[in-house]
């Protein structure tokens, strides 16, 4: 909340009253709290506000990150004619991976993935759930392992993160069997036995239960 109200005035009135009326091309502010993307259609445009921002929030003791904050190319695949061979560049926006992709019909869309960054806590916090929890009864480890996968698909779950879900779902099953499998030593979890517990004690799947909008024009 006070993200919220201080950045307001600090980037969002400034950038729509002082910045957007002085560039060349047009340009747009997506911001979150304090998690936030400026997209324009000018590269020279990019860069002077990238140089100003950091004076821009010193002023009111504020600081860019200087590992986050960086300047993306983004344009469509198509619209790459300068003889670069690679890809576009993505960037990552509140745990997710933007980058551009094909569409059902083959043209340029923004794609959206789980970043790798939080997957990887994710499963973190997975694994150390399942490591303090391993020998409580098998029926409430069930219960709290379906909570967690179905809390990660509440927010994750969007349209095309179908294989990072999927992802998340078999090493969070892994890392159970792992954790299991070191409850009794003179009696292994083999995957024969774990795979009989998950008929009885199933997670649920990891599905995506969000529908978004494709992004196919210049952003």
């Amino acid at each position: 909340m006070l993200a919220n109200v201080y950045l307001h005035y600090v980037l969002d009135t400034w950038f729509e009253q002082e910045v957007q009326p002085r560039l060349k091309g047009k340009a747009y502010l997506i911001r979150y709290a304090d998690d936030f993307v400026i997209g324009f259609t000018e590269e020279s445009d990019a860069r002077r506000v990238m140089e100003v921002l950091p004076k821009r929030f010193g002023k009111y003791g504020l600081k860019v990150h200087p590992d986050k904050t960086r300047l993306v190319r983004f344009n469509k695949p198509t619209d790459r004619n300068d003889g670069d061979s690679g890809q576009p560049e993505s960037f990552d926006l509140l745990g997710f991976t933007h980058y551009w992709g094909r569409g059902r019909k083959g043209n340029p869309v923004v794609k959206r993935k789980t970043s790798s960054k939080r997957l990887s806590r994710a499963l973190r916090a997975i694994n150390e759930w399942c490591r303090s929890h391993r020998h409580r009864p098998l029926a409430e480890q069930q219960n709290t392992l379906g909570q967690k996968i179905r809390g990660h698909c509440a927010y994750y779950g969007i349209t095309g993160n179908s294989q990072c879900l999927q992802e998340f779902r078999m090493w969070a099953t892994r890392l159970w069997h792992k954790w299991l499998n070191r409850r009794n030593r003179e009696r292994p979890m083999t995957w024969s036995i774990f795979n009989r517990l998950l008929a009885r004690y199933p997670l649920p799947a990891a599905v995506a239960i969000h529908s978004v909008c494709r992004i196919a024009a210049n952003p």
